[in-house]
């Protein structure tokens, strides 16, 4: 199945969870009403449900926790204790998430109304998994989801295609015929498209001509047959492919990055809204930092250096100042105590870091002001470490530089890895690449919540 198509299914199901899960809570405080004697250890007198009517806007997070399960990744027809557990775990965080935000808000429901909200939501959405499993396994079903394709190009690159998509594809795909465009006329095509009722062509067209293809797309416009036109004409080794259009004009994207989505904008958000809330909540610190680098070291209290940003845009980060003014100037002497191998440079016993410097640099009280730079939009909460400027003119492998192709974080994956243990640049670069390559939103806020104990640990920065 396409990825868009894919895309709607999510969306739909996401959908009707929503709905059950609502319908959950209803039918939760039904029964705590109406079946008071099955619930002796609480006061029988419950409030009316328009009491709580305000807690289902919180459900549309219940498809959020299965999408973080991977309820929504696998395959139909997969292992129903599979489905139970990831099913299991979200109803589990959705009945905390409800405890949780009627205790703030104290209006919290019967508690016979919370334990049988998870159970009732686990079962429905359970029964229409269920439903769903068996439409599935009935031939009327999987003659509803098969796709029944032609594969149309040169032989030396549909019968690979085959056996791929026959040994990977997830949902229903049945294979019809292989035509070879170099010696089949376009004509033929059509007749086979009439005789197995196919309902798509993949077009693998690396080493066909051209005008074959458009023959073909235009015989199919003709007949209202999908075409699925298998880009890969170019060699690429880790890009990710997607169609777009730019005004109007159909476009090929080739994206080694995390595509713009939902969770890319949420992310936005909780830089913005974890920023703001970690400067009020560390004001009264930060003042106790600064009055302290100020009362025992000459010079300003903030450390200010341009370093590379997003696609290596510089801008000056912040940091509390933990050296001697001229520490910049001291450097070159220090060059070959470098402990680390590649264009970067670090020192466990620096000479240059001052005696508080030392402190704030072991709990990483030093990379608070960082947080106007989020604030600023330079950099964001979790992502690669920017590097000064001189180091990233110093790559030696170009493809070092994909780690700038995202903007740049005060903890990243590399440091809650044991930073300290990483002494070759390729391996802190290969972290970096490993998060950009399966960045989520849930990775994002794994990596947060492991960054707590580094720095309540002084396990900081050398």
């Amino acid at each position: 199945m396409l990825r868009r198509q894919r895309q709607v299914r999510t969306r739909v199901h996401q959908l009707v969870d929503m709905g059950l899960f609502a319908l959950g809570f209803w039918l939760a405080h039904a029964m705590r009403a109406h079946w008071q004697f099955l619930f002796f250890w609480e006061r029988p007198e419950i409030q009316p449900f328009e009491t709580y009517r305000w807690l289902l806007v919180i459900l549309p997070i219940a498809p959020l926790l299965l999408e973080f399960q991977g309820f929504y990744d696998r395959p139909l027809l997969t292992s129903r204790r599979q489905t139970v557990w990831r099913l299991f775990w979200a109803s589990a965080w959705a009945t905390i998430l409800v405890i949780l935000v009627s205790f703030l808000a104290r209006e919290q429901p019967a508690r016979g109304v919370i334990v049988l909200f998870g159970g009732i939501s686990f079962f429905l959405v359970l029964f229409k998994e269920e439903l769903i499993r068996h439409w599935v396994q009935r031939k009327f079903g999987q003659d509803q989801l098969k796709r029944r394709l032609l594969l149309a190009g040169a032989t030396e690159d549909t019968s690979p295609l085959r056996a791929r998509l026959n040994a990977q594809s997830r949902d229903g795909v049945e294979i019809l015929a292989e035509v070879n465009l170099d010696d089949t006329p376009v004509e033929r095509l059509v007749d086979l498209l009439h005789e197995h009722s196919a309902n798509g062509v993949v077009l693998c067209a690396k080493h066909t001509l051209f005008g074959q293809v458009e023959k073909v797309i235009q015989a199919c416009e003709l007949e209202g047959v999908e075409v699925w036109l298998l880009a890969d004409f170019f060699k690429t080794q880790i890009s990710q492919t997607a169609l777009d259009d730019f005004e109007g004009r159909p476009m090929l994207v080739f994206r080694s990055t995390p595509e713009a989505s939902w969770q890319s904008f949420a992310k936005q958000v909780l830089d913005v809204a974890g920023a703001s809330v970690l400067i009020a909540l560390s004001s009264p610190l930060t003042l106790i930092v600064a009055l302290l680098i100020r009362s025992t070291s000459p010079g300003p209290i903030l450390f200010r250096q341009r370093r590379a940003g997003l696609n290596g845009k510089p801008f000056t980060m912040l940091k509390f100042r933990s050296m001697v003014t001229d520490a910049d100037q001291r450097k070159h002497e220090l060059e070959v105590l470098n402990e680390m191998s590649g264009p970067v440079f670090k020192l466990t016993h620096d000479p240059r870091v001052t005696g508080i410097g030392r402190f704030i640099r072991k709990y990483s009280f030093d990379e608070f002001p960082q947080l106007v730079n989020v604030l600023r939009g330079e950099m964001s909460l979790v992502g690669p470490r920017p590097l000064p400027l001189d180091e990233v003119r110093r790559f030696d492998d170009l493809a070092h530089r994909r780690r700038l192709s995202v903007k740049p974080g005060i903890t990243c994956l590399w440091q809650v890895s044991g930073r300290n243990n990483v002494k070759d640049f390729r391996d802190w670069v290969r972290l970096d690449l490993e998060y950009i390559d399966n960045w989520s939103l849930w990775l994002d806020f794994k990596i947060l919540f492991r960054t707590i104990p580094v720095v309540l640990l002084g396990t900081g920065a050398k």
